[in-house]
């Protein structure tokens, strides 16, 4: 059986570009991680399916590094 391991990396994203103009896609992959308006930030856990998201979007929205305390 295989142990479950707890990643702890989060990141902090933050909308800095608006989705005005910009594909159906791009604004879902927004909408997806909770980002709605510029200025809009939120607090994510890195996991495969996230990174992908922010590789589709990483031109509308600043990337920092966190860690999630718990």
């Amino acid at each position: 059986m295989k142990k479950k391991t707890t990643n702890n990396k989060t990141i902090n994203i933050t909308q800095v570009k608006s989705a005005i103009g910009r594909n159906k896609i791009q604004k879902e992959n927004l909408i997806s991680l909770g980002l709605k308006k510029i200025g809009c930030s939120k607090s994510i856990i890195i996991n495969k399916s996230t990174e992908g998201l922010i590789k589709k979007i990483n031109h509308l929205i600043k990337i920092e590094k966190g860690w999630l305390n718990a």
